[in-house]
């Protein structure tokens, strides 16, 4: 019979469906190459994030280099440069603007940050198949952007995020991440952070905490764990195979990760990508950092988190009409097929 879940943080909604469920391994859909192939000299010519095509995205504002002191323009490990297409722009006003009749409609203008993390030099790598020094170092270019543009004016909500393959919203194939700073924080996150005090009122604690916690005591939907980091796959998981990482450690803001747990950052993070990467071919997905805004940094009842959403199944008319989303696999059942995968987390 289906079941209805409710997120305890959220309190939203979703329907596990268990006769419209596919076995975890019949997710899979294309076929994972053992080599990583080489871009021929065209398709590096025309990628504006391969090495050599520097000026196409412009000047840096974050690159690490191999050796140090490396000045080189082509020799980098890493680069963060601005999007050329940028949802947000730099700007000073953001006062509200309003107009129609007794000023109902209400609009501001779109200032902001927007970077691409470009997070290696090779053409067709992705965060499964580098080693933990790469995956190292796109962190700590997060952590770095993160503190910089924190510190501009306006700017309210950082986030993180990542898109890999075409169904998961990447037009470009060569690896890569971006960072948005905006001046507002939408309702859904005011919403969850509310959920979040509320919690904390009443039990006196961080609802995470707990959340991590129950987790670790049930089992059934643990995937990975490490001395810092814990992941599963959500109780109320919105689509197959969604898995969410967490420090250990209660801490607000993404920000504040130390060197120590980055690196153990690294390899959880590998881990799991690299569960997907072979467990499921390769598929698209989207990850996203979810930090305290700035605002509420510190704060003893909200805990960051990496969410991993692969894009395995269109969201329909149900889910667009009533905010309800049906999955039609069980988190725990996933979680063990993950489980089962032998990674190679590389070092």
């Amino acid at each position: 019979m289906p079941e209805l879940r409710q997120n305890p943080i959220t309190k939203d909604w979703v329907i596990i469906a268990p006769e419209r469920r596919k076995r975890p391994n019949q997710f899979r859909h294309h076929t994972v190459k053992g080599k990583i192939p080489k871009p021929d000299r065209e398709e590096k010519d025309k990628c504006p994030f391969c090495p050599g095509n520097e000026e196409i995205c412009g000047k840096a504002v974050l690159a690490y280099y191999e050796e140090p002191g490396e000045d080189v323009q082509s020799q980098w490990t890493l680069r963060v440069v601005q999007n050329k297409f940028p949802a947000l722009v730099e700007g000073k006003e953001t006062s509200r603007i309003t107009e129609g009749a007794g000023n109902f409609f209400i609009k501001m203008n779109g200032v902001g940050y927007h970077e691409v993390v470009i997070e290696h030099p090779e053409h067709f790598q992705t965060i499964a198949t580098m080693p933990c020094q790469s995956v190292e170092r796109i962190l700590s270019s997060y952590i770095e952007r993160y503190q910089v543009l924190i510190q501009k004016p306006n700017v309210e909500l950082i986030t993180i995020f990542r898109n890999n393959g075409p169904g998961a919203g990447t037009s470009l194939r060569h690896p890569h991440s971006q960072i948005i700073a905006s001046p507002i924080i939408p309702i859904h996150i005011r919403h969850t952070i509310e959920e979040a005090v509320r919690y904390f009122d009443t039990m006196g604690r961080c609802i995470y905490c707990n959340m991590i916690e129950q987790e670790k005591i049930s089992g059934k939907r643990l995937i990975s764990e490490t001395e810092h980091f814990i992941a599963f796959a959500p109780f109320s998981s919105r689509s197959p195979f969604e898995t969410w990482i967490l420090p250990k450690k209660h801490r607000a803001s993404f920000a504040k990760t130390s060197a120590i747990e980055k690196k153990d950052l690294a390899r959880i993070l590998i881990d799991i990508l690299q569960r997907l990467y072979y467990g499921l071919d390769n598929p698209d997905y989207n990850y996203m950092i979810h930090s305290a805004p700035y605002q509420e940094d510190p704060a003893d009842y909200y805990h960051w988190h990496l969410q991993i959403l692969p894009k395995l199944y269109k969201v329909a008319g149900f889910e667009l009409g009533s905010g309800i989303y049906l999955n039609s696999a069980s988190p725990e059942e996933n979680a063990k097929y993950l489980k089962e995968i032998k990674p190679d987390v590389l070092e």
